[in-house]
């Protein structure tokens, strides 16, 4: 089996990406493809829905994370994510925080501003990943 390479693809011709994130993705070598869904905030453990943002997307991403955990992935695997935000002013703590998660891996991002399901819901994240 050919070990799975995610690889950023950023053409010269397009502006330098600003932040942890590629113009493209180049996946060769996979095998296994997992779509995860848009991730909430459900409630934590206590039963409680944080109300500030950076909790939410901390929450959101933790489940995002246990979807990959269960396949037998990660971080490194995620190929493309999809952020929608409630609001435009989340952008700057949502990029801080993906950074936070993500590291050095620069996956395909798109960031959209749009109504979410629920109204005390601030964001949702969904996902691609590939491995071996």
């Amino acid at each position: 089996m050919t070990e799975v390479e995610i690889r950023p693809l950023n053409p010269a011709g397009l502006p330098a990406p600003t932040g942890n994130y590629t113009h493209g993705t180049l996946v060769t070598g996979g095998s296994r493809t997992v779509f995860v869904s848009g991730q909430v905030p459900w409630r934590d453990e206590a039963g409680h829905l944080p109300e500030d943002f950076d909790a939410q997307c901390r929450l959101v991403w933790r489940n995002v994370l246990a979807v990959l955990a269960e396949a037998g992935m990660g971080v490194r695997n995620l190929a493309k994510v999809t952020t929608y935000l409630s609001d435009r002013r989340y952008r700057e703590a949502n990029s801080r925080i993906r950074a936070e998660v993500l590291g050095d891996h620069t996956p395909a991002i798109t960031i959209i501003i749009t109504d979410i399901y629920a109204e005390e819901w601030l964001l949702e994240i969904e996902a691609v990943a590939v491995g071996d």
